[in-house]
């Protein structure tokens, strides 16, 4: 596959994976002949996966790190469990702090709707029009 279909796949720019790839996101991708990139699914399922880790939030200097774990091999699976542990705390963290957040929004929403509503009701008895609700 090459990278514009790869692009168009994940919602990615040529920019972002040649980045990726430099920086040691991703393994190096194998070129062909006319050493244009030639994405295989092995590194596809390494685009979705850096794609997936930072939509969630996760650093490109963890996920650097993670990677260069990982291509050393077994040897690393007790840090890189580690690495992963550490960030699904500070996800969860995360998500939590968010729903703080989200529950104060809806409660901020919830209180402009019954102004709102309130507003409308005293409107319509200025006018000396019936409310609705009333009948």
């Amino acid at each position: 596959m090459n990278i514009a279909e790869v692009c168009r796949r994940y919602a990615l720019t040529p920019d972002t994976l040649r980045y990726y790839e430099r920086i040691g996101l991703i393994p190096p991708v194998k070129r062909t002949a006319s050493g244009l990139r030639d994405y295989d699914e092995e590194d596809c399922k390494w685009v979705e996966f850096i794609k997936c880790m930072r939509s969630a939030g996760l650093s490109i200097e963890f996920l650097t790190e993670y990677v260069k774990l990982f291509m050393q091999g077994d040897d690393t699976l007790l840090q890189r469990k580690s690495l992963i542990l550490e960030q699904r705390d500070l996800l969860v963290s995360r998500m939590e702090e968010m729903q703080v957040t989200l529950d104060r929004l809806n409660r901020k929403v919830e209180r402009y709707e019954k102004l709102v509503v309130g507003k409308e009701k005293e409107l319509r008895r200025s006018d000396g029009k019936p409310d609705p609700s009333e009948l």
